[in-house]
């Protein structure tokens, strides 16, 4: 088939949206963001209780053990890092929006998380909400 018109659809000079805000906007609509999603698992694992307000934060300890969590996790789920790395990102993310912070040792904290992110790392790629075209 043969185009017959030169008409420009969206010229580059005059895009003004970025592509966070257009990848934003994609997930929202195919409801890839699920800002609840991980809310009760992590409110288990960690506490926005006044008297854990001195704790570290809870995003800074998991980006702290992410690389090595992210390892173990590939490696008795066969998954790829960078699927699981999603998972920490949105975990990470969540973490922070609802303030919260490590309740007891880290070595715990650590364990547990291996198993939380490994069980939401399974969920993530059951639910088929990985292959969601962009």
């Amino acid at each position: 088939m043969q185009v017959h018109t030169r008409r420009r659809v969206e010229p580059l000079p005059s895009i003004r949206r970025t592509l966070r805000s257009y990848y934003e906007r994609k997930r929202r609509h195919y409801g890839v963001v699920y800002p609840n999603f991980y809310d009760r698992d992590l409110r288990r694992l960690f506490s926005d209780r006044p008297e854990h307000a001195g704790n570290m934060k809870a995003a800074r300890f998991i980006g702290r053990v992410r690389k090595d969590i992210r390892r173990m996790v590939a490696v008795w789920t066969g998954e790829y890092q960078y699927t699981i790395d999603q998972v920490i990102e949105a975990m990470m993310k969540r973490t922070g929006e609802l303030n919260l912070r490590l309740t007891g040792p880290e070595d715990r904290a650590k364990a547990d998380f291996l198993v939380l992110l490994t069980v939401q790392t399974m969920n993530h790629l059951h639910s088929g909400r990985h292959r969601v075209a962009l």
